[in-house]
C-alpha cells in the first residue's frame, strides 16, 4: 500500500501563494505518475497537474498554466505543487494521487480513473 499525505492548504488573498506538499509513503515503485487534482464544491474533481518520477515531463490543465509549478524531491518522497497568482476560482480541496508503473514515452495522465492511490486532500480557500 501506498500513503499519501498533502498539507500546506490554506487561506489566502487573491494573487497570493501557496505551496502544497505530498509526501509519499509506504510501498515503493521505480515508475509511477503523480497528479494534482481538485474539487470545488458542487463540482466535480479536475486535473490540475502531474509529473513523471523522474521529472521528466509535467503536465497542467489550461487553467492553471503559467501560475502553477509541479516538482519533486525524489530524497524526500514528496511532491509539491507551488501556485502563485491564485483566484477565487481556485477554491477547492487539493488531492495528490499516484499511478504506478509509467514511461517517459507517455504523457502524464489526466483522468482520474488512471491513478490507483489517493491521499485525503487539503483545502485551499482564496478569498479576501
Amino acid at each position: 500500500q501506498v500513503q499519501l499525505a498533502e498539507s500546506g492548504g490554506g487561506l489566502v488573498q487573491p494573487g497570493g501563494s501557496l505551496r502544497l506538499s505530498c509526501a509519499a509513503s509506504g510501498r515503493t515503485f521505480s515508475t509511477y505518475d503523480l497528479g494534482w487534482f481538485r474539487q470545488a464544491p458542487g463540482l466535480e474533481r479536475e486535473f490540475v497537474a502531474g509529473v513523471k518520477w523522474n521529472g521528466a515531463r509535467t503536465t497542467y490543465s489550461d487553467s492553471v498554466k503559467g501560475r502553477f509549478t509541479i516538482s519533486r524531491d525524489s530524497a524526500k518522497s514528496t511532491v509539491y505543487l507551488q501556485m502563485n497568482n491564485l483566484r477565487s476560482e481556485d477554491t477547492a480541496v487539493y488531492s495528490c494521487a499516484l499511478k504506478p508503473g509509467s514511461t517517459v514515452w507517455k504523457s502524464v495522465p489526466s483522468t482520474q480513473s488512471e491513478y490507483t492511490y489517493w491521499g485525503q486532500g487539503t483545502q485551499v480557500t482564496v478569498s479576501s
